[in-house]
């Protein structure tokens, strides 16, 4: 960046990739480092965080950024694989000063921050946080009605005093376009006290999400800090088996609580999976698949794949059977993939195509035939039927992958030599 360039915000920085000199994507920005300094002087950017292909956490000094254009950062090239260990002098500035209550030196007002802006120093290739964009009133869910405004850095104080009402609203806000999985990645690198904040502020879908993806240390955690009406609705946004797999974990007493605050129906599909042994397709499938009558069209079955909530393994095939629709269904008559549904005119119905020469699992179905079966049939999800014929749910390829991968999966960096062609 150029001297005399104009700042740059930092919640427009979150997630914005990083390239190497000739256009290679190193990867993306996660967090800023800034030191603070004694008295009002502005803190020093020491570098970023960024998120390389191997989803490692390496530390970017800034001496190594060459550009913060729109929408990019440029390096030298040149990138240290250590993982980043924040040092106690280092702040992380998304994870740390965003939502920060601080006081306006010259009216002793309270005010939150909202986020700040860098600068690089003129004719020099340091830079510093200079500004602070700030909302006079209380944090919390009115902020947006709020004044706002933006002072010098030297216009406000209690960056550097230990903070015990942070809120989270503008971190939040800054990680909105996170996959879940990316979400839960930071989430999992701040501290205890910082992660429950943000987890608070999550909303419950969300929250559900994110929780399915961290790893099952973090999931108690976090749970266990959630008032049990809340645990218990997010534990109703989350699929079924994920539910089920975390509640598992818990104490009897406190699995049963939980169990009992939750929607009946709700409650009755997570306790029907807990039933099964872990590694068996019954333990590892879903209970929500997606179910049509044979009288449905094609038209109706493609309506249902777009729907937005589904995920990709789930809307690759629909499953016909007699009613009820609801699992446990009538009887299971076979399985639509979702090729065929594209290859046939909308008003073909749906119980014509079903494909009925594919086996389905049993419920009690191990873990190693079902990547077989997988490995066999070159599918990404697969129904389950009891011996009355009836289909349970469906086992999809990310459930079986996540008990293939060993227990710590989520905590360990994809190998280096596996990523982005070696």
């Amino acid at each position: 960046m150029a001297a005399g360039a104009p700042r740059v915000f930092v919640s427009h920085l979150a997630g914005v990739p990083v390239f190497d000199p000739v256009g290679d994507q190193v990867g993306r920005v996660s967090d800023l480092v800034a030191m603070l300094r004694v008295g009002r002087r502005p803190p020093r950017l020491l570098g970023m965080v960024v998120e390389v292909l191997s989803r490692r956490r390496v530390f970017v000094p800034m001496t190594r950024i060459t550009g913060v254009e729109s929408g990019q950062v440029i390096t030298t090239g040149v990138v240290n694989m250590r993982r980043f260990e924040q040092r106690p002098t280092e702040r992380l500035v998304l994870g740390e000063l965003l939502d920060r209550r601080v006081t306006l030196v010259e009216t002793r007002e309270e005010v939150t921050v909202l986020d700040v802006a860098i600068q690089q120093l003129p004719a020099r290739r340091d830079w510093e946080i200079d500004k602070v964009f700030v909302r006079r009133g209380k944090g919390g869910a009115l902020r947006r009605k709020g004044e706002t405004l933006t002072v010098d850095w030297s216009a406000v104080t209690g960056f550097s005093l230990e903070e015990h009402g942070q809120g989270a609203e503008s971190l939040v806000a800054t990680f909105e376009r996170l996959r879940p999985a990316d979400l839960a990645n930071a989430l999992h690198h701040l501290s205890p006290k910082r992660r429950a904040e943000v987890a608070a502020a999550l909303d419950d879908d969300r929250l559900a999400d994110v929780l399915e993806e961290l790893p099952e240390d973090d999931q108690i955690e976090i749970l266990g800090k959630l008032k049990e009406e809340r645990a218990a609705d997010v534990l109703e946004a989350m699929d079924p088996d994920d539910a089920a797999d975390l509640l598992n974990e818990l104490p009897e007493d406190e699995k049963e609580r939980l169990l009992t605050l939750m929607q009946p129906d709700d409650a009755a599909d997570v306790r029907r999976l807990m039933a099964y042994e872990e590694r068996t397709a019954g333990g590892l499938m879903t209970t929500e698949p997606i179910v049509l009558r044979p009288d449905a069209t094609v038209a109706d079955a493609l309506a249902r794949v777009r729907q937005q909530d589904l995920s990709p393994a789930l809307a690759a095939q629909v499953y016909v059977c007699r009613p009820p629709d609801e699992t446990p269904t009538g009887k299971y008559l076979g399985t639509v993939h979702f090729q065929r549904l594209l290859r046939d005119p909308p008003f073909t119905l749906v119980s014509a195509l079903a494909d009925t020469d594919l086996p389905p699992l049993g419920p009690d179905t191990p873990l190693p035939a079902i990547t077989s079966y997988f490995a066999a049939y070159n599918l990404v999800a697969a129904p389950v039927v009891d011996e009355s014929g009836s289909l349970l749910g469906a086992v999809t390829v990310d459930d079986v992958l996540d008990h293939l991968l060993p227990d710590d999966w989520r905590e360990t960096e994809f190998h280096e030599e596996g990523v982005a062609g070696g």
